[in-house]
C-alpha cells in the first residue's frame, strides 16, 4: 500500500493534470456536450473538468483536515486562479523549450517508489490499488516537475546574493533565532502593480480587518483560504517549518518576538500586505560531525585505441612503479585524465560520505592509510586510488557556509515568486467563461 504522504501528494498532482483529450469541447455522436471552458488563457484553456477535479480534491483534503469550508464561490475562485496561473506557467515553459524528459521523470518516480518501499516496476499496480491511473499520474508528475524547473530558472537562479548578505547571514546564524525553526502561516493581500491611492487604502484597511479577526481567535487557515492571494492560500496559508535564516527578514523579525499562536499586524512589502501567524517554534542546531577520508587517484579512460583490458593493464603497471618507489603525485600529474585533480597530483582532498560514486566508495572502502587499490572501473573510467588518511571532522562551519547561498535564496524565494507570478498574470490574456 502507498503511504499516506505519497497518496496526499498523488491526489493533489492528479487533480491539476490537464485533460489533454478534451479540448474546447467535444460533441459526441448524439450531440452531447462532454466538456466546457472555464477560462481562456492566452492561446490555451482551463477546462471545467480540470476545475471540477481540483475542487473535489481540495474539498476532500480540507474535510480530512477538519478545516471549515469556505463558500463554494470563494473556493472555486481560489482554485480557478491557481489553475490559470499554472496554465500561464506551462505555456511559458513550452515557449522557452523547457521540457522534462522521460529519464528525468522516471528518476523522480523511482525516488517516490523507494521512499514508499515499493519496487519501481510495481508502482503502477500500487497506484491502481488506490484508484489512480498510472499514465495520468506520470503526466501530473511531469507537470509538477516542469513548474518546479520553470520557477528554478525564472526565479531562484536569478536571485542574487551579495558578499555583504552572506556575511550578515553567517552573523545571524550565530544567534539562536537564526538556528531555530519556526512553523509559520501567512496571508498575502497583493497590490496591483500600479495601484491607485484608493486601492492602496482599501487593501490596507482590509488587511487590518483580517489581522484583527485573526488576533481575536478566528481560524487563520479559513481566513487564508478566503482572502489570501498567495499560492499557499489553498493550504490555509501554511509555509511549514523553516529555519530562521531561511525566512524573509521581515518574517524573522516578527516571529522572534511572537509566542506560538500569535498573529502579527499587517506588514507592507513589495508584494502587498502580509499577515503572519507563528504556529510553533523549536530551537537548536546540533554540530555536524563527519568521518572524512583523504584520497588521491589516477584516472584513465578507454578509447578507440585502448579498450578496458588495455587501460586496466596500464594502470596495473603504474601501480607497480609507485609501489617500487616512484612518486604517485608525479605520475598522476602526467598520466591522469581527471582535469580537476591531475594538476594537484591526483589529490581529491578531504571528503565526506556520499562524495564519490558507489563504485569508487566500494573500491576504497577497506584501504588502509598509504595503501593503493587495484585498478577498478567506475562510470568515469578506470582508476587506481591511494588512501592518504582518515579523520573525524567537525564540519558545522563548512556546512553553514555551503548552505548559506541556498538559505539566502530561500529567504527571498517566496516574495520573488509572488512578484514573478503577478507579472506573468498581468501580462497574460485571461477571459473567465463562468
Amino acid at each position: 500500500m502507498l503511504k499516506k504522504a505519497l497518496l496526499i501528494g498523488l491526489l493533489a498532482a492528479v487533480a491539476t493534470l490537464p485533460r489533454v483529450q478534451a479540448q474546447t469541447r467535444d460533441i459526441g455522436v448524439h450531440g452531447e456536450l462532454l466538456d466546457r471552458i472555464a477560462a481562456v488563457v492566452n492561446e490555451g484553456l482551463v477546462l471545467r473538468s480540470e476545475l471540477d477535479a481540483q475542487m473535489a480534491s481540495v474539498t476532500k483534503r480540507l474535510q480530512e483536515q477538519h478545516v471549515e469550508m469556505p463558500s463554494q464561490s470563494v473556493l472555486k475562485q481560489q482554485v480557478l486562479d491557481r489553475l490559470i496561473l499554472q496554465e500561464i506557467q506551462m505555456q511559458r515553459a513550452k515557449r522557452i523549450g523547457l521540457t522534462i524528459t522521460d529519464e528525468q521523470l522516471n528518476g523522480t518516480l523511482q525516488e517516490i517508489a523507494a521512499r514508499n518501499k515499493i519496487p519501481f516496476d510495481q508502482l503502477p499496480t500500487a497506484l491502481e490499488a488506490q484508484g489512480v491511473d498510472y499514465k495520468v499520474y506520470r503526466e501530473s508528475m511531469r507537470r509538477e516537475l516542469t513548474l518546479s524547473a520553470l520557477r528554478q530558472r525564472d526565479v531562484i537562479s536569478r536571485i542574487t546574493v551579495t558578499p555583504r548578505e552572506l556575511d550578515q547571514y553567517l552573523e545571524r546564524q550565530q544567534s539562536s533565532a537564526a538556528n531555530d525553526e519556526f512553523n509559520v502561516s501567512h496571508i498575502l493581500l497583493s497590490l496591483p502593480a500600479a495601484a491607485t491611492p484608493q486601492q492602496f487604502l482599501e487593501i490596507e484597511k482590509k488587511a487590518a480587518e483580517i489581522a484583527a479577526r485573526a488576533q481575536k481567535g478566528e481560524d487563520f487557515s479559513q481566513l487564508a483560504l478566503v482572502n489570501s492571494n498567495s499560492q499557499t492560500a489553498l493550504d490555509g496559508g501554511q509555509l511549514g517549518w523553516r529555519k530562521g535564516s531561511q525566512l524573509p527578514q521581515f518574517i524573522l523579525d516578527l516571529v522572534t518576538k511572537m509566542k506560538p499562536g500569535e498573529v502579527s499586524a499587517p506588514v507592507r512589502t513589495p508584494s502587498g500586505f502580509n499577515i503572519i501567524k507563528l504556529n510553533e517554534h523549536r530551537s537548536g542546531e546540533a554540530p555536524v560531525i563527519v568521518n572524512q577520508i583523504h584520497v588521491r587517484h589516477i584516472l584513465m579512460k578507454p578509447n578507440e585505441l585502448n579498450d578496458d583490458e588495455t587501460v586496466r593493464q596500464k594502470l596495473g603497471k603504474l601501480r607497480d612503479r609507485i609501489l617500487q618507489g616512484e612518486d604517485f603525485a608525479g605520475i598522476a600529474s602526467t598520466t591522469s585524465e581527471d582535469p580537476g585533480s591531475a594538476p594537484d597530483g591526483g589529490d581529491l582532498g578531504w571528503t565526506g560520505p556520499g562524495t564519490f560514486v558507489p563504485e569508487f566508495d566500494k573500491a576504497i572502502g577497506d584501504l588502509k592509510t598509504g595503501e593503493i587499490s587495484q585498478p577498478f572501473k567506475t562510470r568515469y573510467g578506470w582508476h587506481i586510488a591511494q588512501m592518504q588518511g582518515t579523520r573525524t571532522y567537525d564540519s558545522t562551519d563548512d556546512v553553514r557556509r555551503q548552505r548559506a547561498f541556498a538559505a539566502i535564496r530561500e529567504s527571498k524565494a517566496d516574495e520573488e515568486t509572488e512578484l514573478w507570478l503577478r507579472r506573468l498574470r498581468d501580462e497574460a490574456f485571461v477571459e473567465v467563461k463562468m
